[in-house]
């Protein structure tokens, strides 16, 4: 089994990256995990800000599950994993089922917090985008296809959004075996060629030395 993690900011474009990386392996046996399916159903009540629930701290997702998950797909396993609604901010009844699977990548904010998941991935990505290009993506996307107003992405940017960033995403960037700036075709196509070698079977076994 062959892991990728791709963390960054709000806004920095992993998911697009990461869709970029499956569309040039074209590889069934290639599955994308996104961290934000594992936001905790309820979230503890030490994560307000002005009464506005933090999503962007750490203790918001469910880390045993992603790490019970992990492990067994890592084990030839399949899991059924959680659906999350941002319209509603809940976790749906539904799952989906992932697995078995050759590689995984997985994105999110905090793919590279944990040192237990972190240890798991071969190839480790972060996404380093200048603030101003992330907050005017998330503004774009949150407003589009997550229903929300000019005033609440604003205010939510400040409360919580920067704040966390700075105190707890950034720090991460220093576990990344590869840095990728806003131009992300060149990384992509790069992580993609290693992506097809461990799905042919080719190269060195997964955890040897991922660009070696």
């Amino acid at each position: 089994m062959f892991l990728v993690g791709i963390a960054g900011g709000s806004g920095s474009g992993k998911t697009t990256f990461a869709h970029k990386v499956m569309k040039r392996v074209t590889d069934p046996s290639v599955v994308l995990l996104h961290q934000d399916s594992y936001y905790l159903p309820s979230l503890p009540s030490h994560l307000r800000v002005h009464g506005e629930p933090n999503y962007d701290h750490p203790d918001a997702f469910d880390w045993a599950l992603l790490k019970d998950h992990l492990s067994r797909l890592k084990a030839g396993e399949q899991v059924a994993t959680p659906i999350y609604e941002f319209r509603g901010s809940r976790r749906l009844p539904e799952t989906r089922l992932v697995g078995p699977c050759r590689t995984i990548l997985m994105e999110g904010i905090f793919t590279l917090w944990d040192s237990e998941i972190r240890n798991l991935f071969d190839v480790k990505v972060y996404l380093h985008v200048e603030s101003d290009i992330r907050f005017i993506r998330r503004l774009h996307r949150d407003v589009r296809e997550r229903g929300r107003t000019l005033d609440s992405i604003i205010r939510q940017y400040y409360d919580t959004v920067r704040p966390m960033h700075h105190e707890y995403l950034e720090p991460t960037r220093q576990y990344a075996d590869l840095v990728v700036g806003e131009e992300t075709d060149i990384a992509s196509e790069i992580l993609a060629a290693r992506v097809r070698q461990v799905a042919m079977g080719l190269g060195q076994e997964p955890g040897q030395g991922a660009f070696e």
